[in-house]
């Protein structure tokens, strides 16, 4: 009997492009299904929680398959974990229900993208891949003024880039946080979906407030104009990553056992905890 397996992974996009499958390029999608098809000896189909671009990272994508393979999770993790590239890490495999869907059942997910805000370059921290390095200085209080414009459900389409089509440009973003680490500057992005490079673009359009070319409630004004030539740039994609998705409860867990009292059903507490990428304790 098939089961379901969910896997969360981490990788360096540097030298990918992107998560989904591309004929001929190097794909994060590509380098986990070879992976996982030497292990288990079937045909396999990873289903992401959302694709990443070429040059986005992530420290907590989130994938699902299914197969026939009886090898339990920890195994399989190790055996597939060491097939994999250097720059893919799998951190997590778990048994789940058998209707689990990355994509569908993500609740929401977080970005982070880091700004290397200093004169010099990120070279002497090795940062260099990761970060997008504005040497001009910015105002962090304007950044935070305009970031609240930002909250809640609205068209985002001044913020979305020329892609795949999509059938709204609505969406949600639950908080836009932007606060400074040492040298970095760090936005954090969490909503319920997003469209092509909606955060980059947020990003790019929360600089130009902070180094004083626009004033904060500009960014209400451009998101109305729903026209992406009225926002800022879009900033590199080597300075963003996926942080986590979360899942309600009841997704995580394997179905119960006939005649057990377990409830794997929605009855379970599905509030994800505070600090946590799923609303379940992971291994």
């Amino acid at each position: 009997m098939a089961r379901t397996l969910y896997m969360r992974v981490a990788y360096d996009g540097t030298d990918f492009h992107g998560w989904q499958t591309q004929p001929g390029l190097r794909t994060v999608q590509d380098v986990l299904e070879q992976a996982v098809r030497r292990v288990v000896r079937h045909q396999v189909e990873l289903i992401g929680s959302g694709r990443t671009d070429a040059g986005v990272h992530a420290a907590g994508q989130v994938a699902s398959f299914s197969t026939t393979c009886l090898l339990p999770p920890r195994r399989l993790r190790y055996a597939i974990g060491a097939r994999l590239p250097k720059d893919v890490s799998l951190k997590v495999m778990r048994d789940v229900h058998p209707e689990f869907h990355a994509t569908w059942n993500a609740r929401s997910k977080l970005y982070r993208y880091r700004v290397f805000n200093v004169p010099h370059r990120p070279v002497e921290h090795l940062d260099q891949r990761y970060t997008y390095h504005f040497w001009q200085q910015v105002d962090l209080d304007r950044m935070r003024a305009a970031a609240r414009y930002f909250l809640g459900e609205m068209d985002f389409a001044a913020m979305a880039s020329k892609g795949p089509e999509r059938t709204t440009t609505m969406r949600t973003v639950l908080r836009c946080d932007v606060e400074r680490r040492f040298d970095e500057i760090l936005v954090d992005v969490e909503g319920t979906g997003f469209l092509y490079n909606q955060v980059r673009n947020m990003v790019g359009t929360l600089l130009e407030v902070g180094r004083g070319r626009w004033q904060p409630e500009y960014v209400r004004d451009i998101l109305l104009s729903r026209d992406r030539q009225n926002a800022g740039p879009t900033a590199p994609a080597r300075g963003l990553c996926l942080q986590w998705v979360r899942y309600p409860a009841y997704v995580l867990v394997p179905p119960a056992e006939p005649g057990s009292e377990a409830d794997g059903g929605p009855g379970l507490r599905c509030e994800p905890p505070p600090d946590g990428p799923d609303a379940v304790a992971v291994d």
